[in-house]
């Protein structure tokens, strides 16, 4: 059948036979955790030099260093506004509906030492923005390292834009060796389906469906905020620029699908910056915004983050005061930003917050370890969509964006699978 070649519904079968399979094969479906993790790893393996040739190649085209640290500018400011937006939603929702009132503290199992150790380990906001710097360009990429990567990237872009003339032949070769990586991202993206099975099998075998519904209330909240910030706030913003919300989720239902199979929204980074490309928006602006968005700009990130605090909070029965919730929105403003697109930095982000906080006892924390890989999901969807419908607005406000690269919308997805890109109208 033709729609069994459609690479999301091979996706969606995927997630729903790894549900199964784990549900009734829990042993076993630990075990295909490994495919997950290897398609990450493939998927990791051409992200760093992606970023690099991509966002050189955009300033080198670009030729105008004032735009590119007004690109960088505006997007800092929008990552900023919007997740502290996001922040407050969260607050706002998990103490109308109050999820944690009512629930046992002594029902917690698990150990959450580690969390809390890595959380110490990780250091202030300041040695994260001392961490932007690399000491060792070439031990950021063997690391995989976004930001120190892009802030070198961008220099070295600049230095070429200085170069004039003499540096065209690097662009044009950067341009080539782009192309060619994404060739690899094409070929990889074949297995998406086998690691979504993988990584909804480990899921749903480690942590088993019963495991919602225990903590059903603290799941509804967070995926109904999550939810009405896509639709409510980003459609809102979308109106603002003249797109619409529900059709770019359309445009990037693929991606979506990856990231629920994988809980993790590096997996579809690559992809998701060649779909905004073809979607419209200049290879400069997509450089610069979705890989910088990786760390500032994740939107689900805060909201979990905010609400599961103030869960926390209420399970142990800790009141805090409007004061102490808005200096806890504060912390989390700068911890929500040294938290990396990956599975379970999340949980790591939260402990760090906590630990500013001695009257919320961290040990609560225990409470989240069955469903929090099952939040992880929701986290990551909302950050793809969120750094993509910022790439767009950035795009959009520069002149960046050409109306006539929407073509994902009119043609079907087969073209895109296969890395043909129909011909402009």
């Amino acid at each position: 059948m033709r729609i069994l070649k459609n690479m999301t519904v091979q996706v969606l079968l995927a997630i729903v036979l790894g549900i199964l399979f784990g549900h009734f094969f829990p042993k076993s479906a630990v075990e295909m955790k490994v495919l997950g993790d290897v398609f990450i790893k493939l998927i990791k393996m051409v992200i760093a030099p992606i970023v690099f040739f991509t966002v050189v190649h955009g300033i080198a085209s670009m030729g105008d260093m004032k735009k590119v640290g007004r690109i960088g500018g505006k997007a800092l400011l929008y990552f900023e506004i919007v997740t502290t937006a996001a922040l407050a939603i969260g607050l706002t929702v998990v103490n109308i509906v109050k999820p944690g009132v009512g629930i046992d503290i002594s029902k917690a199992t698990g150990d959450v030492s580690t969390y809390a150790k890595q959380a110490a380990e990780s250091g202030s906001f300041k040695d994260f923005l001392v961490g932007i710097v690399p000491d060792n360009i070439v031990a950021a990429f063997a690391k995989g390292e976004l930001l120190p990567i892009l802030l070198f990237a961008i220099l070295f872009g600049l230095s070429m834009t200085a170069m004039g003339k003499k540096a065209e032949p690097i662009v044009l070769l950067f341009d080539r060796l782009s192309k060619a990586f994404f060739g690899v991202v094409n070929m990889v993206m074949k297995l998406s389906p086998i690691a979504a099975f993988g990584g909804m099998s480990f899921t749903i075998g480690k942590f088993g469906l019963k495991s919602l519904t225990s903590l059903g209330a603290l799941m509804g909240s967070v995926y109904l905020t999550m939810f009405l910030f896509i639709v409510v706030v980003l459609g809102l913003i979308a109106k603002a620029y003249k797109f619409n919300i529900f059709k770019f989720i359309a445009y990037i239902k693929e991606e979506i699908m990856l990231v629920l199979g994988t809980s993790s929204s590096e997996s579809a980074l690559p992809r998701m910056m060649d779909k905004l490309e073809k979607y419209g928006a200049s290879k400069s602006v997509v450089g610069l915004v979705v890989p910088t968005g990786y760390s500032f700009n994740l939107d689900g990130t805060s909201i979990y983050l905010s609400m599961a605090a103030i869960f926390v909070a209420q399970v142990s029965g800790v009141d805090l005061t409007i004061w102490q919730q808005v200096t806890l929105l504060g912390v989390l403003m700068l911890t929500s930003k040294g938290a990396a697109g990956v599975t379970g930095s999340g949980f790591i982000t939260l402990a760090a917050t906590l630990a500013a906080f001695p009257n919320i006892p961290i040990g609560g924390m225990a409470l989240l370890l069955g469903v929090d890989r099952f939040m992880s999901e929701a986290r990551a969807i909302t950050n793809l969509i969120g750094n993509g419908v910022a790439t767009i607005v950035i795009a959009k406000s520069e002149n960046e964006f050409d109306p006539n690269r929407v073509t994902a919308v009119e043609v079907s997805n087969d073209y895109l699978d296969e890395g043909v890109v129909p011909a402009k109208a």
